[in-house]
C-alpha cells in the first residue's frame, strides 16, 4: 500500500525565521529570499556550502538582535545617553562626557526651559511659558544635596538631575556656551545671581555659592539633557535656606533706566501678555555716551524675568545683530503681575547686570 505521506509536500513556512523585516540588519535582509528552513537543515546534504553559509547566517542574526535587546535595555533602564559618558546611579565614576552643541536661531524669539503655560481667561494659555516652579518635570528630577547655607560664608552648592530610571544624567547640551544656566535669587527678588557650575564625570554638579542674607532662596536650573538619544529642554526649581533674622527688602518702583557699575541701561518697549513684543537695550556710559555691548555666552545679551511671590523663570535670549547699537529682544509676559527684569551684558570684558521692577497689567 503507497505511503499516503510520500507525496506530501511541507510547508516552507512551518519553521522559516522570523522575518528580518522585524529586525533590520542589511546582512540578514539580503539573504531574504534564501532564509533557512530549520526544518529541513537535516536533510541538506552533508557537503552542501549553502546549509553551512545560512547557518552562519542565522547565527549572526541572533547576535545582532541579542546586541540590540541589550542596548534597548539599557536605554530603558534610565541610563544617560550621549556621546560619552554613562549615568547608572550606583555612584562609580564615568569617563568625562562630551556635551553636543545646540543650534538655536537668534533671529527668532525663543525663551528656555519647559513650554509650561500661564493660565488665562477661561483656562486657555496666554503670555509666555514659564519654568523652575517644580522639582521635577519632563520625567527629569532635580536632586540637591545641599540646601542649608550659612550668611555671608562660601558653602559648596551640589546637586544631580536624575533621569526617568532614577539614575542621574550625565550627558548634556551646550546652550549658548555651557551646559547648564543656573540662577540663584532670594524669595523677595533680590540677591539676583546668574552662575554656570562645573559636572563631574557622574553627574553631580558643583558651585561655590555664597548666600549673603537670611531668606528663603530659589536656585533654578535651566538645561538640556540628552535622554535616550533624545534632547529634553527643562528648568527645574528648588529652595535653599539661610538661617537668621530675615528682612525682606522692598522692590524698587517701576523705572525705565538702571545704573550699574559705571553704565546706564535704559530700555524701550512694553511687556503684555497678548502678544510678544520688542525690548531694546541701550547702554550707554554715566555721561550718556554709547559704549559697546559685545557678545556674551553666545548672545549680545540675556534677560531673566522673574514673577513677584511664585518666582515664575522666563530666560530670554536677543535677536543675533544689535539694532544701532541696542540689544533687542522679544518677549511676553506670562500673565498681568509684577516682575523684576535682569539684564546680563558685557562692556570691555566685564559682565554687569541692570534691573528693572516692570508692572504687567
Amino acid at each position: 500500500m503507497p505511503d499516503p505521506t510520500a507525496s506530501r509536500t511541507p510547508d516552507p513556512t512551518a519553521s522559516r525565521t522570523p522575518d528580518a523585516e522585524a529586525h533590520p540588519a542589511p546582512e540578514a535582509r539580503a539573504e531574504t529570499d534564501d532564509a533557512p528552513v530549520l526544518g529541513s537543515l537535516g536533510r541538506s546534504p552533508s557537503g552542501s556550502p549553502s546549509a553551512g553559509f545560512r547557518f552562519a547566517a542565522f547565527g549572526a542574526l541572533l547576535i545582532v538582535v541579542l546586541f540590540a535587546g541589550y542596548g534597548l535595555g539599557r536605554l530603558n533602564g534610565g541610563t544617560a545617553a550621549g556621546t560619552t559618558g554613562t549615568g547608572t546611579g550606583t555612584g562609580t565614576a564615568a569617563a568625562t562626557p562630551a556635551a553636543t552643541a545646540t543650534v538655536v536661531d537668534e533671529s527668532q524669539p525663543h525663551v528656555h526651559g519647559p513650554a509650561t503655560p500661564a493660565p488665562g481667561a477661561g483656562g486657555a494659555a496666554a503670555g509666555a511659558a514659564v519654568g523652575g516652579l517644580s522639582l521635577s518635570a519632563s520625567g527629569l528630577t532635580l536632586v540637591p544635596v545641599t540646601t542649608v547655607f550659612t550668611a555671608g560664608r562660601p558653602q559648596k552648592l551640589e546637586f544631580t538631575v536624575h533621569g526617568p530610571g532614577g539614575a542621574p544624567i550625565t550627558t548634556y547640551a551646550v546652550v549658548h556656551d555651557k551646559p547648564l544656566h543656573l540662577i540663584v535669587i532670594r524669595r523677595d527678588l533680590s540677591g539676583f545671581q546668574h552662575l554656570h557650575p562645573e559636572m563631574a564625570a557622574d553627574g553631580t554638579w558643583t558651585i561655590d555659592l555664597t548666600l549673603t542674607e537670611p531668606g528663603s532662596y530659589r536656585m533654578i536650573a535651566d538645561f538640556t539633557a540628552l535622554v535616550g538619544g533624545t534632547q529634553i529642554a527643562t528648568t527645574l526649581g528648588s529652595d535653599l535656606t539661610v538661617a537668621g533674622n530675615y528682612v525682606p527688602v522692598t522692590l524698587p518702583d517701576p523705572a525705565r533706566t538702571a545704573t550699574t557699575a559705571g553704565h546706564q541701561i535704559a530700555y524701550e518697549g512694553t511687556p503684555g501678555t497678548e502678544s510678544t513684543q520688542p525690548l531694546l537695550m541701550t547702554v550707554t556710559d554715566t555721561a550718556g555716551k554709547p559704549v559697546t555691548v559685545e557678545p556674551y555666552l553666545g548672545a549680545f545679551g540675556h534677560l531673566v524675568v522673574l514673577r513677584e511671590n511664585d518666582l515664575a523663570y522666563v530666560h530670554v535670549h536677543p535677536e543675533n545683530q544689535l539694532v544701532d547699537g541696542r540689544v533687542k529682544f522679544w518677549l511676553a509676559a506670562p500673565s498681568p503681575g509684577t516682575y523684576r527684569m535682569f539684564f546680563d551684558f558685557q562692556v570691555a570684558g566685564k559682565v554687569s547686570t541692570a534691573a528693572w521692577t516692570v508692572v504687567v497689567s
